[in-house]
């Protein structure tokens, strides 16, 4: 292993650059700044136009490379450099390492927000086992894309003519909590269990064009006791949160598919909400139906993560905490 990443070093990067081209770079009070030494794990002192970076080599070239990069692109779009676009732009720098295949067949997803395309590489895998698959699993940790990337390809298979109709399910339990009772009618006690559902379509339909697909029940949402006895012909079905299914409910989900649909299951088998002995459908159906053709699983990471820099870390430190965990109890060393 080398020893340049241990290394400690300084340099410095002189930016030529206007006070408001500085001022969009920094953010207010510095803030851009804060965030790329959390995303880098470096130290940044600026003075006028010259930022001073400390940290390990790697780190450190990085984080200046990043400094011109940023600085170019607000020289050139003249747009306000948001924390969420340099969030974005830390993913899109780390899909560039990978080289996320440039796969002409694979068209962006059309939506009436945005066209999304896979900032990752499993990102792209998993678009594309949705539209070549008739089933697909993704599996992961939050934040990575499993759930808004399912509904985005619902959306853009409705917008296309190729479905129908938009089914979207989860199970209705409780994450690790007791709610108590819940007033209103059973539109309503549901509604809590599916709301990151209708915070995607939201995002990607606008409030009344989604409002008026589930007044027509083009758009459907229904926890996943309602699924039973249905035969769903030319529809696109997204089962979230399948890490809380029995191995009964995603037996029986997974037999709904009927003519001309399509079908994508969603989880994360290290946040399982199910009471102590019971055993979870998406962990067996990774087994039993591996090898089924027509049936695509994709695995997520930590390095998939498309949210706060924190929350990717937060997934490796439970990664590794599992891990030693595991190696522990098989007295592995």
């Amino acid at each position: 292993m080398s020893n340049e990443k241990e290394e400690t070093r300084q340099l410095e990067f002189s930016a030529d650059a206007s006070n408001a081209e500085l001022a969009n770079l920094t953010g207010p009070l510095d803030a851009n700044l804060r965030q790329i030494e959390t995303i880098l794990d470096v130290s940044i002192a600026r003075r006028g136009n010259v930022f001073r970076v400390s940290g390990s080599t790697s780190h450190v070239r990085r984080a200046i490379h990043a400094l011109q990069r940023l600085l170019n692109r607000i020289r050139t779009t003249g747009e306000e450099l948001s924390a969420k676009d340099l969030q974005l732009f830390f993913v899109d720098e780390r899909t560039e390492t990978e080289g996320v295949p440039q796969d002409d067949s694979l068209a962006p997803l059309k939506t009436r927000r945005r066209d999304l395309r896979g900032r990752t590489l499993r990102q792209h895998d998993y678009i594309k086992a949705i539209q070549d698959c008739d089933i697909a699993f993704g599996i992961g940790p939050a934040g990575t894309g499993k759930t808004y990337l399912a509904v985005a390809s619902a959306v853009d298979a409705y917008e296309r003519n190729t479905v129908e109709r938009i089914i979207l399910t989860r199970p209705a339990v409780e994450a690790g909590e007791r709610l108590g009772f819940l007033p209103g009618d059973l539109s309503q006690k549901v509604d809590p269990y599916l709301r990151p559902l209708y915070d995607a379509l939201f995002d990607l339909l606008g409030f009344e064009k989604t409002r008026t697909l589930m007044e027509r029940q083009t758009i459907e949402i229904a926890p996943l006791a309602y699924m039973r006895g249905r035969t769903l012909n030319n529809a696109f079905i997204i089962l979230d949160e399948a890490q809380n299914t029995t191995p009964e409910q995603m037996k029986m989900f997974l037999t709904r598919i009927g003519f001309g649909s399509k079908a994508v299951i969603t989880g994360d088998i290290t946040q399982i909400d199910l009471p102590r002995g019971t055993h979870s459908g998406l962990i067996q159906a990774q087994h039993v139906l591996a090898g089924v053709r027509g049936i695509a699983f994709t695995y997520f990471t930590a390095a998939d993560v498309v949210r706060h820099p924190l929350v990717a870390r937060i997934v490796e430190a439970y990664e590794k905490d599992a891990e030693s965990r595991e190696k522990g109890r098989h007295g592995i060393e």
